[in-house]
């Protein structure tokens, strides 16, 4: 999917003149410029779900099961229409499809982005979550990939170090949205044209991941 930058003014110029939400501007550029996803997802206040399950394991972090998926492509209209039957819902993001996801404790990750950018490597989105993990964005199919790479980079557990990848089945909270009462997920590095479309390989920033993390374990 091609993307311009004329694209990227006429959704923001857009957003301003009809006087869109927050969530709507960000789910139309993340479905018409980055070509990603979106799914309405519930928010927590007191430790309460807004999915109203007295029960439910994830307050707050967790997509709504009856609402639809707004799919990669969808326009600022098409994504007003669908939000307005969830006012209020937080922004997530499924994964395994556009992209996986390494996460990382976001002390280790904000150090392991100084030395990626350094090294100028391409990198593509980092997400930083009021948990106090980082989540890089990869390309499809890292996690079911991560402990074999791992290992052959002499790193035998990925637990040990705090790395986990994230594949088809998860989703995360993307900005400007709460997570799950905590506070707001915001970006550490945000997408940009060249590489949100087309995230890199985890072997390329594996080796610097892995390192930082066992050193800021040590």
């Amino acid at each position: 999917m091609d993307f311009t930058i004329g694209g990227i003014r006429e959704i923001r110029s857009g957003s301003r003149r009809r006087g869109r939400s927050s969530e709507c501007t960000a789910v139309a550029e993340f479905t018409g410029l980055w070509g990603w996803d979106v799914v309405p997802g519930a928010r927590a206040a007191a430790g309460a779900c807004s999915c109203g399950r007295a029960d439910c394991e994830a307050p707050g972090a967790h997509p709504f099961g009856f609402a639809s998926r707004v799919p990669a492509g969808a326009t600022l209209d098409e994504v007003t229409r669908a939000w307005a039957e969830f006012p209020g819902a937080a922004v997530m993001l499924p994964v395994g499809r556009a992209f996986d996801v390494i996460e990382v404790a976001v002390p280790a990750g904000r150090r392991a982005l100084i030395r990626l950018e350094r090294m100028g490597l391409p990198l593509g989105p980092v997400i930083s979550t009021p948990e106090g993990r980082a989540h890089f964005f990869v390309a499809p199919g890292a996690a079911a990939e991560l402990p074999d790479l791992l290992y052959r980079m002499g790193w035998d557990d990925p637990a040990s170090l705090g790395l986990r990848g994230l594949g088809p089945g998860t989703h995360i909270t993307a900005p400007p949205s709460d997570r799950g009462g905590r506070g707001p997920v915001r970006w550490l590095r945000p997408p940009e044209l060249d590489t949100a479309t087309k995230p890199p390989s985890a072997r390329l920033l594996l080796g610097t991941l892995a390192y930082v993390a066992h050193r800021s374990r040590g």
